[in-house]
């Protein structure tokens, strides 16, 4: 999610292997702009990574919101005027395996606010998948479709500034819009790989926004994202009922800045989970959760705001995040063995 004075931090990235390294060194890079950032990153690898759709064998679908800095005061730049929002993201994601197709398909919805800009975007996903050593391989595309809006309407252009603190403004009107809420559909295209070995450890690398789409209507063009992600399970041997899932996730645009979110949660008996997760330079994650009868996953994320935005500083009080999975197991019924009739030779 693109959020207000998000902080990032160099960070080295690590050895992979060699078709991860020669899927970066082929792309170029453009203006950095940031994208969806989820606490629940390991369950929701699907919004990351398009080769991620069918991967579990399963139908899923997963509901995810989050409502970043609680009790962050904005204020108006006019009086009786809007404030704007914090960042609110609401993602809706769907896939499923396709046997005929040798993959998966998915569809990824998410809505977004942030400040006075509202985006939509939907995304629909096509993963190719083979049997690769112990696992299975993915390579996938996805095309999307975005909708960007901006309320311009409650924005003060630089000359309106009086410099007089009873009355700031001599006009509500910013001269570059011209007060005029603007919007505009953006057509771009993502990929990504996915390596899995299930039950023991997954790696994930994608690119968003292959086509650097512009808009001169708003002023903005996408810039390439990548993201890389990796997480390992590992079960206890004294105790089964008990696994470690450690998992990290490193973003960067553009290879001139970076932000990792790493992870590690506690399964026990594959009913209850919580764990702690760490954003460099912005919040210390508490999440926690549970699964109903085999099909439903319910968690929820706490981060508490470490930089200048926090509590600490009297601002925001942190960032909750709500997350629900739905996960239908696909059955294909065997076919009855087949009567063939053999001819019958009388001498």
């Amino acid at each position: 999610m693109a959020t207000i004075n998000r902080q990032y931090n160099k960070y080295k990235m690590p050895k992979i292997t060699s078709f991860l390294v020669l899927f970066v060194l082929f792309l170029s890079t453009v203006q950095a702009q940031n994208e969806g950032q989820y606490t629940h990153f390991m369950f929701n690898r699907l919004s990351y990574n398009p080769a991620y759709a069918g991967s579990s064998g399963n139908i899923e679908a997963t509901i995810l919101y989050r409502n970043q800095w609680i009790g962050l005061k904005l204020q108006p730049s006019v009086a009786g005027g809007e404030a704007g929002s914090t960042p609110t993201d609401l993602l809706f994601s769907f896939d499923m395996p396709v046997r005929w197709l040798h993959g998966g398909i998915g569809l990824n919805f998410t809505s977004e606010k942030v400040g006075f800009h509202n985006n939509t975007t939907i995304a629909l996903d096509y993963a190719f998948r083979i049997f690769w050593g112990a696992g299975t391989l993915a390579a996938a595309v996805e095309a999307d479709l975005q909708n960007y809006k901006f309320n311009a309407s409650n924005l003060v252009g630089g000359d309106d500034m009086t410099g007089d603190p009873g009355n700031p403004v001599s006009s509500t009107s910013d001269p570059l819009v011209n007060g005029r809420d603007l919007s505009d559909f953006l057509i771009d295209l993502s990929t990504g790989v996915y390596y899995q070995v299930p039950g023991q450890y997954y790696l994930s690398l994608s690119v968003k926004n292959l086509l650097g789409a512009k808009s001169d209507e708003l002023n903005l063009q996408n810039s390439r994202n990548i993201y890389l992600m990796g997480g390992y399970e590992y079960t206890f041997p004294y105790n089964p009922s008990l696994k470690l899932k450690p998992s990290a996730l490193l973003k960067t645009s553009n290879f001139s800045v970076f932000q990792i979110d790493i992870a590690c949660l506690l399964d026990y008996e594959n009913i209850f989970w919580g764990g702690i997760g760490y954003r460099w330079g912005d919040a210390v994650s508490f999440l926690a959760g549970v699964n109903f009868l085999k099909i439903m996953q319910a968690g929820v994320a706490y981060d508490l705001t470490t930089s200048k935005l926090g509590f600490a500083n009297g601002r925001s009080i942190g960032s909750l995040e709500l997350y629900l999975n739905l996960a239908f197991q696909i059955s294909v019924p065997k076919r009855p063995p087949t009567v063939s009739g053999n001819t019958l030779y009388l001498r």
